[in-house]
């Protein structure tokens, strides 16, 4: 047992120091976030010590489980791929720069009318995109305009962290702890909605109480050209990510397991591209952005948090955890607890590892506590940037635009906003598991 914490707690630290300090890795042209590095090597430790055995491993990553890593992956990659190739289109750009348009000289009304377009755009597809496309857009607004962009980036960022609970596919924490515990897509929206609408409007509430002084100035606003790029291609798209949607929805009536619709319709997107970029006699590079945009790195990452959480439910870490939290008032406890887990070791890890601990309990008590984890791994990212990898794909965007947003800064805002978002979700959710 002490070696799994050793190498689990080391591994963990590892890679929070690496985020914070040296986030990317530069070897000649080969440039590489740090972090997935870090988790691979302890993975590696864990497996030649003997932590974990290596049949174990290959056992669950072949079983023909919800929980498989590899189902959960291939589903969250095929989601962000249809996600990314509408943003490829023009489609993001297009809806920030129609917001940014409507708003007129009133801050007031930007700043509402951006977090209700970020809000209902992640709810269809994830915060990282979201995050990834409008962060810069906002940068280059507020730099024109003349007005400061922390209210409009920092209200993006807790939109798409606060939505991204509403469906399944909003977040890979949300996929992963799911799944894990056989909830569907329905189910999870029948419970999520109204937790999720509470988040969102507490969260709306503060952040106008937050930035109420810096939104009571007027603005000019600059025009901002953003235009589709490829008409067809946009609405292909749209129809491949809402038909997707849909029969995601009803996948557990017909029997279908979600991680083949998705993989099926970013195929068929694929084939579809290219059958219009042959017609056309035009190169695909639609196609090559999605794939050099696809975030590959989460498969060493989750696969290693993977092995180590195996090593530590082996060793009876997990169930140590469980016994520690109880199995009574699991909504609140489990809540509190993944929040501020996902600030140790960043909301994949504590997923991964809280989809173990939670299946130590029974009945409603882990029905409770999985969604409370649902909310604690995605509420978590609005304390520190370390809280998720949206987190720490915003600052870095911040960074090469030369916003400055501190550290201490994202913690003074965030922990504004996040305790009493969590506690309103947290208290709907109680009332609705």
């Amino acid at each position: 047992m002490a070696a799994a914490w050793i190498l689990g707690a080391s591994t963990c630290a590892s890679m929070i120091i690496s985020i914070l300090f040296f986030p990317r890795i530069h070897v000649g042209k080969l440039k590489t976030d740090s972090y997935w590095i870090i988790t691979l090597i302890g993975a590696a430790l864990v497996l030649l010590t003997g932590t974990a055995r290596i049949g174990d491993v290959a056992r669950e990553l072949t079983a023909n489980t919800p929980i498989n890593p590899l189902k959960i992956l291939v589903l969250f990659i095929s989601m962000t791929v249809l996600s990314v190739f509408l943003d490829e289109v023009g489609f993001f750009s297009f809806i920030a720069a129609k917001t940014l348009r409507a708003a007129k000289s009133s801050q007031f009304t930007l700043f509402s009318a951006l977090y209700i377009a970020v809000s209902i755009l992640t709810v269809f597809t994830s915060n990282d995109i979201i995050i990834l496309t409008f962060t810069p857009f906002i940068c280059y607004f507020a730099k024109n305009a003349g007005i400061s962009p922390v209210p409009y980036l920092f209200a993006e960022f807790i939109a798409a962290n606060t939505w991204s609970m509403a469906l399944i596919i909003g977040n890979p924490t949300n996929i992963y702890l799911s799944t894990a515990g056989g909830i569907g897509f329905a189910e999870y929206v029948k419970v999520m909605i109204l937790p999720t609408i509470a988040a969102g409007v507490v969260s709306y509430l503060t952040l106008l109480l937050l930035f109420r002084k810096k939104l009571s100035e007027k603005i000019t606003v600059s025009e901002c050209e953003a235009s589709i790029k490829d008409k067809p291609l946009l609405i292909t798209g749209l129809i491949h990510l809402g038909l997707c949607t849909v029969l995601l929805a009803v996948s557990s009536y017909i029997g279908f397991e979600m991680w083949y619709v998705a993989l099926g319709f970013a195929l068929s997107l694929f084939v579809c591209t290219l059958i219009f970029s042959a017609a056309r006699k035009k190169k695909p590079v639609e196609l090559g952005a999605c794939l050099k945009r696809a975030p590959w790195q989460l498969i060493p990452f989750v696969l290693s948090m993977f092995v180590i959480i195996l090593a530590l439910e082996e060793n009876s870490v997990v169930g140590n955890i469980a016994g520690f939290l109880g199995t009574d008032h699991t909504v609140f406890k489990y809540g509190a607890a993944s929040f501020l887990s996902s600030n140790v070791i960043n909301n994949i890890p504590m997923s991964v590892l809280f989809s173990s601990v939670t299946g130590t309990l029974e009945g409603s008590a882990r029905t409770g506590a999985i969604f409370a984890s649902v909310v604690g791994s995605n509420i978590g990212a609005f304390l520190t940037p370390i809280g998720a990898l949206a987190g720490m794909m915003w600052s870095s965007i911040l960074k090469s635009h030369g916003v400055k947003f501190s550290f201490v800064k994202f913690v003074k805002y965030g922990a504004a906003v996040a305790v009493p978002t969590l506690a309103a979700a947290l208290l709907v959710l109680s009332l609705t598991v």
